[in-house]
């Protein structure tokens, strides 16, 4: 049955390089609002599903594209493991397939890596209707050029992944949340400052004048460090970190309601600077989310830029001032031939990274 699937997969990219007709890859359509907007014929890869390997002791998990996040999450949790890099849900029926195309980590991203950094192997179809194979199924399995991260974050516009193997991580032992009463310059800091000892830190979250402080690990060093730290217990932790995962956060409500929502990328030293709107910061300072219905496109992008990094239009109703920051030439070149070297007619996804692009 599963082959017969991804055969289908296969003759209907076939036909559609020849017919030059684009295809709109999606899984459970919950982060479709990210990226350009979709062209072309739906593609559902929802019917490629199912847990294909999963060894606990070998600390990796293999599943089609269009297994539930939550069944992986589920299978992992029952033992006593879990996904490090924490991937957003936003909604019920988000996919495994999804979770790798958009290449979304969570609170936890700068203390246990990316999405990229858990992507040990992915099957995909190219745009040539072919169905390749990168990396494998075991922790040392790459030489030369890591295809399979490349495919991470490339929203479907390289091929279609079918098949994907991640790394996965033993539940932490204990978990502790504290909260401090503290600017947003003086949280900034202070996150930077705890993160760069060796304290067992998994989130950090900036929003209206306090930080939260997530400690994750064995209970003796987690008691140890709550006890450092000081602060207040926030006695449902978990619940707040689901939120700021999720975008339920009160913070993001006027984002839900359709306000354009910013993501930038800094250095996590980066000040903290008025740009226009109220902001909530993770990642130790390296991530800054603004709700900023009338933010200007261009001050936000050179502010990133100045501080080493870049700023996307996360969400949004007009997506007219483009989502993703502008490449230098260089690299737009080297996605350009990266495109015409997987998707050769042009047909996966096309858009999806660029307006009016392939």
């Amino acid at each position: 049955m599963h082959e017969a699937v991804i055969q289908g997969w296969q003759a209907r990219v076939r036909e559609a390089a020849a017919a030059k007709t684009p295809l709109a890859i999606r899984g459970g359509g919950t982060k479709a609002f990210y990226g350009e907007a979709e062209q072309g014929e739906p593609f559902d890869t929802r019917a490629y599903a199912g847990i294909v390997d999963y060894e606990p002791t070998e600390l990796v998990v293999t599943a089609r594209a269009g297994t539930l996040l939550a069944d992986v999450e589920r299978t992992l949790r029952e033992a006593g493991q879990m996904l490090a890099f924490e991937p957003p849900h936003f909604a019920p029926g988000g996919t495994l397939g999804g979770t790798i195309a958009t290449g979304l980590s969570g609170p936890r991203r700068p203390y246990a890596g990316a999405v990229r950094d858990h992507v040990l192997g992915v099957k995909v179809v190219d745009g040539r209707g072919e169905l390749l194979t990168f990396g494998g199924r075991v922790m040392k399995n790459v030489a030369g050029f890591d295809v399979a991260r490349l495919m991470t974050g490339a929203l479907g516009t390289l091929g279609i992944v079918a098949e994907a193997s991640l790394k996965c991580v033993p539940q932490p032992r204990a978990q502790a949340t504290r909260v401090f009463e503290l600017s947003a310059d003086e949280g900034i800091r202070r996150a930077n400052e705890w993160g760069g000892k060796p304290l067992p830190l998994s989130a950090t979250c900036q929003c209206d004048g306090r930080l939260y402080v997530r400690l994750s690990g064995a209970a003796p060093a987690v008691e140890a460090a709550a006890a450092k730290f000081g602060g207040a217990e926030v006695p449902d932790g978990e619940a707040l970190w689901t939120a700021v995962r999720d975008h339920a956060h009160p913070f993001f409500a006027a984002a839900r309601d359709g306000a354009p929502l910013w993501r930038l990328s800094v250095r996590s030293t980066a000040p903290h600077t008025d740009l226009g709107a109220e902001q909530l910061i993770e990642w130790g300072g390296a991530l800054r989310w603004l709700v900023a219905p009338r933010a200007e496109a261009s001050k936000l992008r050179a502010w990133a830029a100045a501080h080493g990094g870049h700023a996307t239009l996360f969400a949004a109703r007009d997506r007219s001032p483009g989502v993703f920051h502008p490449l230098p030439p260089a690299l737009a070149g080297l996605h350009a031939r990266l495109k015409a070297e997987f998707d050769p007619h042009g047909i996966l996804n096309p858009g999806r990274m660029a307006a009016g692009g392939a």
